[in-house]
């Protein structure tokens, strides 16, 4: 229960930033989306159930007014996600006990203390009510209960010994293209896809042309390392003229990342999948479609699964939430409605 109080502790200086809220990968204690006294502008509704937009101000004041729409988007579909969990939660009738809760909040209440802050100045700071604060206490605590009943010992190992590289420190370092949809709605999906095919076509044939021309090498090693780079530079030429990414600057390069944690799981699934300098097919995520090119693998270290349980557990939940939203959003009965 600890991490539930070092995530408002470590949130006090600035509040709950969308870097801590995007970056987390089992369900974090969210921006409240209990609406306060009064009657709040929605931001979105849930199956009728509103998002208010004043959890979205809350979080947005500390990012850079250049990066606040993108920020907004990021925000707004983690918190759409956390109350499809919390429903899903309520249907199956997940219960808490009101003293769990309780003694949580009195947990939170001896850090606050223990760091020399003031409690009601730091729930000021935070733009949040007891009561918000309880809701999210409940809610973050039922969903540990969830994943709780449905992480057995069997199911873990097998996620385990199913994915070492989760597990033992395996990293890779990639570059990516990446096209963002100019508008939200199918017709603008359907172009960036189309752009992005182009692309790599584009890159292909860049590769194939250049890799004609080159002289035999005398050993396959240096004819290898010769295409290799033909190929990296025309993937990078295409990432520093069209990628939508910041990474554009370095010719799309993300430096190494471990297999979760860092990057959606989308790309980091397909990323650890590709051979090194191996071009992928197009991957969709909430940012867009992507091409990806791994550059280097270090492997990880063989590892126990009584030494990383912990871990097993938390990757787990974070695919356990994703199976609950996915089921969810699928259901034609949910209704998700983005105000304007």
């Amino acid at each position: 229960m600890k991490r539930l109080t070092k995530l408002f502790l470590c949130a006090l200086p600035l509040g709950l930033t969308p870097q801590t809220l995007v970056a987390q990968t089992t369900p974090a204690i969210p921006v409240s989306t209990t609406a306060p006294a009064g009657k709040a502008r929605a931001a979105a509704l849930v199956n009728g159930r509103e998002i208010p937009e004043t959890s979205l101000e809350r979080a947005l004041k500390p990012v850079a007014k250049e990066n606040k729409d993108k920020a907004r988007t990021d925000i707004l579909n983690f918190l759409i996600d956390n109350a499809l969990v919390d429903q899903y939660l309520e249907l199956l009738k997940v219960s808490v006990d009101p003293k769990d809760v309780d003694a949580q909040l009195e947990t939170f209440k001896g850090e606050v203390k223990k760091a020399d802050q003031d409690y009601a100045k730091v729930l000021e700071k935070m733009e949040i009510t007891e009561a918000d604060l309880k809701k999210e206490i409940h809610n973050q605590l039922r969903w540990d209960k969830f994943v709780a009943m449905q992480a057995t010992d069997e199911k873990l190992k097998k996620l385990f010994e199913n994915s070492p590289e989760i597990f033992d420190g395996s990293t890779v370092r990639a570059k990516h293209i990446l096209i963002t949809p100019e508008t939200p709605d199918e017709k603008g999906k359907a172009a960036a896809l189309k752009k992005i095919q182009e692309i790599k076509l584009a890159v292909e044939k860049t590769i194939a042309e250049d890799t004609a021309k080159l002289p035999a090498l005398g050993n396959n090693l240096a004819q290898q390392k010769a295409v290799n780079k033909i190929t990296e530079d025309a993937f990078s030429a295409a990432a520093k003229e069209q990628s939508s990414c910041p990474s554009k600057r370095d010719g799309g390069d993300l430096g190494e990342f471990p297999r979760m944690g860092s990057m959606v799981e989308p790309f980091a699934k397909t990323a650890f999948a590709l051979k090194t300098f191996q071009i992928s097919e197009p991957v969709s995520t909430q940012f867009g479609y992507h091409l990806i090119m791994v550059t280097g693998r270090k492997p990880g270290e063989p590892t126990k699964f009584e030494t990383v349980k912990g871990a097993v557990v938390e990757v787990y939940g974070s695919k356990l939430k994703e199976a609950v939203v996915e089921k969810m959003k699928s259901d034609p009965n949910t209704k998700i409605e983005i105000m304007k």
